[in-house]
């Protein structure tokens, strides 16, 4: 069996990888996230996911009996990607526009071995309630949303504002572990390892 390398510095997709019983070794993949002129979010999120994987591969001394795993999630409203906020403005400014509304998160995760490199994006819908100024300015000041894509974590103090979810929630946490766990096995990574 290969050994699978997580090219991410994410320790919710760790977790969430840990959660199906996949052993794995973290490494960073450093690349540029800036989307193209024009580029769609679903194209953006799965090239992104695919270097991720591609980049970890290559700096990996013997990449012949590895399979690296790389994955990328955007906040979509608008047809525009939210991403991580600059600072507090940025933050408050992104709460606001999801206030009340429904948005897309797409996740893309991608896998590769030295042969091939296999994608697949998810789309779910997730809808807010609305958010009085209040309390934006207070989940700003307890931290979470700082790092965070749309400026919110549905796994953590974000999931008050949630009051609606259409498709799959690990893959707005971060990574889609039904797709994740497809994907794996068609390179001979089975889940459950822990239980063999």
């Amino acid at each position: 069996m290969a050994t699978l390398y997580l090219a991410s510095g994410s320790p919710r997709r760790r977790e969430l990888l840990a959660q199906i019983g996949i052993p794995h070794t973290p490494l960073i993949a450093s690349i540029d996230e800036t989307a193209l002129p024009g580029e769609p979010a679903l194209a953006y999120v799965e090239r992104l996911a695919r270097e991720k994987a591609l980049t970890g591969l290559a700096s990996l001394a013997e990449p012949g009996a590895a399979c690296v795993l790389g994955a990328d999630t955007a906040v979509v409203l608008d047809g525009l990607i939210l991403g991580k906020p600059f600072d507090r403005e940025d933050c408050l400014a992104m709460l606001k526009r999801l206030s009340g509304r429904e948005h897309e998160v797409l996740t893309a995760v991608a896998v590769a071995d030295s042969q091939r490199c296999l994608t697949r994006v998810v789309s779910s819908r997730v809808r807010f309630r609305p958010i009085p100024p209040a309390e934006r300015e207070a989940y700003w000041a307890s931290g979470e949303p700082a790092d965070k894509a749309g400026s919110y974590a549905i796994q953590g103090l974000g999931a008050v504002f949630v009051s609606d979810l259409q498709g799959s929630y690990s893959a707005v946490v971060g990574l889609p572990l039904l797709e994740t766990a497809q994907l794996l096995a068609d390179f001979g990574i089975p889940c459950w390892q822990h239980l063999r």
